[in-house]
C-alpha cells in the first residue's frame, strides 16, 4: 500500500500514566527497556507478526529473553489463550519486574495487556501496535480485555501500558484488507469529532492513498482528547463506540456462524445502521446520512446479512457494556463531526436500521 515518505522524527503525545510515541520510533524500544531495567523481557506475537514484524525489531538490535506466539484472529481472543500466556509466563519464571511487549494488532494488544495486568497482580507492558486499527484506536486509552460468552471485550479492565510505540513502518507489512479494516476507525473519528478529518479522507479519490502519518497522528489526538476527559468511559468516551453497538453484534454473530469478518467491516455496517438511527431518532440530516452510507459502501461494500437472524444481533446488543437495564444504549451523530451519547432505540427501530442497511 502507498505510504507517505517516512518522517525523520517522531512525536511524543502524553496521556496521564502513559506516553505515546508516533513516527519512526521503534528504535526507541531499546532505550525504554534500558530505563526500565526489567528482570526479564518477554515478547508476545501472533504467527503473522512473528513472521513480518518481529524481524523489524531484531534489525534494530532489540533483545528479549522469551517469545510467546499465539494464533491470530478474534476467535482466539479468549480465556483459553490467556491461560496459555499465563502458563508460559510462569514457565519462564517471570515476576512483577518482568516486561511484556505486545507486538501485534488489537487482539494481541488487548489480550497481552490484560494478561500482563493480571499476572501476579500486574507486570509492566509496552504496546507496539502493528495494524492501522490498533495504531489509531485499540492501543490508545488503556482498555484491555478478551471476548467471553460470545460477547466482545466482555471481560477486562482499564490499565495503561508503560508506553505505546506507534510506528507507521509496520503498515508496510499489512495486506490491503487489514489496512482497510483499520481505516473504519479513522472514519469514525472524523464522524464523531472532526469534520475536517472527514472532509479530507472522504474527499480523496482513493481511500488507500492517504498521508498515513498525518492520519494516524490526527486520530490519536482525537482519542487522546476524549480519553483525557473521561478515562473510565463514564460519559464522553462513549462517543468512541459509535457504530460499535450494532457492529460488535454483527462481528460476534458472524464468528459464531463461522463466517468471520474483519472488525472494520462490521463497524462500517454498524456506522451506517447507527447513522440511520441518528437520523430517525435524532438530528442527523438526511443528506449527511446519504453521504455517510455512500462513502462507507464505496470502501467496504455491503455485508450479506440475509441469513443472520436479527434477534441474534439484538440479543448481543442487550449485553453491550454501555447499557443500563433493558435499554440498548447508542451514540448518535448530531451531524458529521459531532456526536452525543446515551440514546436508546426500540427493537423495532433497530430492525428498521438493519433493513435500511440491507436496502442500500
Amino acid at each position: 500500500m502507498p505510504l507517505a515518505d517516512k518522517p525523520q522524527e517522531f512525536d511524543r503525545i502524553s496521556l496521564p500514566g502513559c506516553e505515546i510515541l508516533v513516527g519512526p520510533c521503534v528504535a526507541e524500544l531499546r532505550s525504554l527497556v534500558g530505563k526500565l531495567n526489567p528482570s526479564m523481557v518477554v515478547i508476545l506475537v501472533d504467527q503473522h507478526t512473528e513472521e513480518y514484524c518481529l524481524p523489524i525489531l531484531k534489525e534494530e538490535g532489540i533483545a528479549f529473553d522469551h517469545t510467546i506466539t499465539i494464533p491470530a484472529g478474534e476467535k482466539h481472543k479468549s480465556l483459553p489463550t490467556c491461560e496459555k500466556i499465563w502458563q508460559r509466563l510462569f514457565a519462564f519464571k517471570a515476576d512483577r519486574r518482568s516486561l511484556l511487549i505486545n507486538l501485534g494488532g488489537g487482539v494481541a494488544g488487548d489480550m497481552g495487556g490484560f494478561c500482563a495486568s493480571t499476572y501476579m497482580r500486574g507486570m509492566p507492558f509496552i504496546q507496539i501496535p502493528t495494524t492501522l486499527l490498533s495504531q489509531v484506536d485499540a492501543s490508545i486509552g488503556g482498555k484491555l480485555g478478551i471476548d467471553f460468552y460470545g460477547l466482545k471485550n466482555s471481560i477486562g479492565l482499564f490499565q495503561d501500558p508503560v508506553c505505546v510505540l506507534v510506528d507507521p513502518i509496520f503498515l508496510q507489512t499489512l495486506p490491503a484488507k487489514e489496512l482497510r479494516s483499520g481505516f473504519a476507525e479513522v472514519i469514525k473519528h472524523g464522524l464523531i469529532r472532526d469534520h475536517i478529518l472527514w472532509q479530507k479522507i472522504s474527499g480523496s479519490a482513493d481511500w488507500a492513498r492517504q498521508n498515513w502519518d498525518e492520519v494516524i497522528h490526527t486520530s490519536i489526538l482525537i482519542k487522546k482528547e476524549v480519553v483525557e476527559e473521561d478515562p473510565q468511559e463514564k460519559a464522553l468516551r462513549k462517543i468512541l463506540n459509535f457504530g460499535h453497538t450494532i457492529g460488535h453484534a454483527i462481528e460476534s454473530v458472524m464468528i459464531e456462524i463461522e463466517k468471520p469478518i474483519l472488525h472494520g467491516e462490521a463497524i462500517a455496517a454498524g456506522m451506517i445502521a447507527e447513522s440511520y438511527l441518528s437520523q430517525v431518532g435524532g438530528t442527523l440530516p438526511q443528506k449527511e446520512l446519504a453521504k455517510i452510507g455512500d462513502y462507507l459502501l464505496s470502501i467496504y461494500g455491503k455485508l450479506d446479512l440475509d441469513n443472520v437472524p436479527v434477534d441474534s444481533l439484538i440479543k448481543k446488543m442487550l449485553h453491550d457494556k454501555k447499557n443500563v437495564g433493558e435499554e440498548i444504549n447508542f451514540t448518535f451523530l448530531d451531524r458529521i463531526g459531532r456526536a452525543s451519547i446515551n440514546h436508546s432505540a426500540s427493537r423495532d427501530l433497530i430492525r428498521e436500521s438493519l433493513d435500511y442497511y440491507q436496502s442500500l
